[in-house]
């Protein structure tokens, strides 16, 4: 296999790699700006020249210096075969000082301010790259912060000019509303007149830009980036499968950032998928379990919650009828599985189905060409489908669209129902609300809704980010994802729901999960700022855990060994380390 040799370091590699790409894999840092492996290669940022010495196949093969000693930018010279690449010689460090120099000319100082402090490789290469003093001392050239589209911000005089942006806009989304205007130290980044940035992936811009021109207007001045952590999930809105990273603190989300797959969403997401976490923290969530009493809904606590909800469910087939499961295709397949387990606890007759699947327009595709292939967005808006149809089936029998459950429901057969719901908007229909007529209801849910009007007991529920466990995406693909932040208020997983119905079944009661303490601590950091705030640990049976649930539907039914064998589970996240050494004073 061919080798090139980069700072000393012998690397092997495919022909038609780029030195800079060969770098980056291996893990040797060469600075870059206007790189991304998502994009065209402009080699207009100048960074990552570096002294290159190869064979001359026009003298016998001896190593020389190509062209003559000129440095060569590494993200768009193609790798050969004993080629020597210096990165750290004399001339590519006068180069790497000189750029960064040349980029702080005009750069205001507005680190303290700028929501990119702390993720800046303009502030990470100035330490590591710069010269550290500024010979210019004519006035700086200001320029104008506007307003791009819905989601985009843009501080002109923040600009290093690296086009990422512009690039983007016409090779990914295909839209190209992005434009370079004007000339000299006056350029700036800019959109056609009467054409916003608002296409549908328009917010991964904000992620290209490596400095703080590109401000995400939802997370303007909402937090320091060094308080935030990071947790691998998956997209909880849309069929996709997108990979994503949340960003927490303190037990709220402040954003959502794609995680980068190749054989998903590639390097980016939707903004429907970037904002549609919103629901979180609505202040429409419900709170607290509900039980009925002389007509009226009260808010009661989940012990007496789960024993009336057992209590009703078993009084509503004693007679000979029967129960229904509606599975929401928002939740997981573990979930789905153990809601299952419950009702074919509860009635071995029982009916299973699958919730409305909402569908809005139809899918759209973006050229992506650096991908080789399109990057879809899915008109399909249920991360699950697929996957609590596999887990319902391992129980037998026929598993119900949601217009044939509306039929059952319509029936004198189905006696008791078990609802979950759990969408990021009210989806109560009025078909729904009158098959529900006249039937025994217990409803999990996750947002105030008129369902619960028709409910003997209302459970709170918790949304994707509040739990780990694994979606079966509109191409087939199960991933793993992990829970991000704590439940809100009083809610529980509808995992975790099943598992307490089940010991109640089982006569056991529940209990608080820390023994000795009735609250625990939420994303409490070392080094942090901002005080750690608390939250009740809600009583409960068993713990439900994602991967043991995983293993028990492998070893309960032969067609679940997929949730063995070919679940993806996600990659840590990434650590954030300091440039600079700490030292204890």
């Amino acid at each position: 296999m061919p080798t090139i040799t980069i700072n000393g370091r012998e690397c092997a590699f495919t022909p038609g790699e780029k030195i800079l790409q060969v770098a980056n894999r291996v893990g040797i840092e060469i600075p870059q700006y206007c790189y991304h492996d998502g994009l065209s290669i402009p080699a207009q940022c100048r960074i990552c020249l570096v002294e290159i010495h190869a064979p001359n196949p026009r003298n016998e093969g001896k190593v020389e210096p190509m062209m003559g000693g000129k440095l060569l930018p590494s993200c768009s010279t193609d790798a050969t075969d004993g080629m020597l690449v210096y990165a750290n010689s004399p001339k590519a460090v006068a180069n790497q000082k000189a750029v960064m120099e040349y980029l702080l000319i005009n750069h205001p100082l507005d680190c303290p301010i700028c929501d990119q402090a702390g993720e800046c490789t303009l502030q990470d290469y100035s330490f590591k790259y710069g010269r550290g003093t500024s010979r210019f001392e004519e006035a700086k050239v200001k320029q104008p912060k506007k307003d791009l589209g819905p989601n985009v911000y843009i501080y002109s005089d923040r600009c290093i000019m690296c086009t990422r942006c512009v690039r983007f806009a016409r090779e990914v989304s295909g839209t190209g509303e992005l434009l370079i205007d004007g000339r000299g130290n006056r350029s700036q980044i800019d959109v056609f007149p009467s054409r916003p940035l608002a296409n549908e992936l328009s917010a991964n811009v904000i992620d290209l830009c490596p400095v703080g021109a590109l401000l995400d207007k939802d997370f303007l001045f909402a937090q320091r980036v060094w308080f935030l952590k990071t947790t691998p999930s998956i997209d909880g809105v849309t069929a996709s499968g997108d990979n994503l990273w949340i960003e927490h603190n303190e037990g709220r989300i402040y954003r959502v950032k794609p995680r980068t797959n190749m054989s998903v969403n590639t390097w980016w997401i939707t903004d429907e998928v970037r904002y549609g976490w919103k629901f979180v923290h609505s202040e429409g969530r419900l709170r607290e379990p509900r039980r009925r009493q002389y007509g009226s809904l009260i808010d009661t606590d989940w012990q007496r919650a789960a024993d009336q909800s057992i209590e009703v469910l078993r009084a509503s087939i004693a007679d000979g009828g029967r129960l229904l499961l509606m599975v929401s295709p928002m939740l997981t397949c573990e979930e789905a599985w153990a809601l299952g387990a419950l009702t074919c606890r509860l009635d071995d007759r029982a009916v299973l189905a699958v919730g409305p699947i909402p569908v809005h327009g139809e899918d759209k595709e973006f050229p992506n060409p650096a991908a080789g292939k399109p990057f879809r967005m899915y008109a399909e808006k249920a991360p699950n489908a697929r996957g609590v149809r596999r887990a319902l089936a391992a129980f037998g029998g026929e598993v119900l669209e949601y217009d044939q459950a509306l039929d059952r429901l319509r029936s004198d057969g189905v006696t008791g129902v078990i609802l979950t719901g759990n969408y990021p908007s009210d989806w109560a229909t009025p078909d729904l609300t009158g098959a529900l007529d006249g039937k025994t209801v217990v409803l999990l849910d996750t947002l105030e809704g008129p369902l619960a009007d028709v409910a003997e007991t209302v459970l709170p529920t918790a949304t994707f980010a509040e739990k780990a466990g694994t979606f079966e995406n509109a191409a087939g693909a199960l991933q793993a994802f992990e829970q991000a932040i704590p439940t809100q208020h009083g809610s529980k997983s509808e995992g975790q729901i099943a598992w307490d119905l089940l010991a109640v079944l089982n006569g056991h009661e529940f209990e608080r999960p820390l023994t000795g303490y009735n609250e625990y601590m939420v994303d409490e950091g070392p080094g942090q700022v901002p005080g750690a705030t608390s939250a009740a640990a809600t009583p409960r049976a068993t713990l439900f855990n994602a991967a043991d649930i995983r293993r028990q539907m492998a070893e309960s039914n032969g067609g679940l060994g997929v949730f063995l064998t070919d679940v993806s589970m996600p990659a840590a996240a990434p650590k954030r380390e300091p440039d600079m050494e700490m030292v204890d004073l």
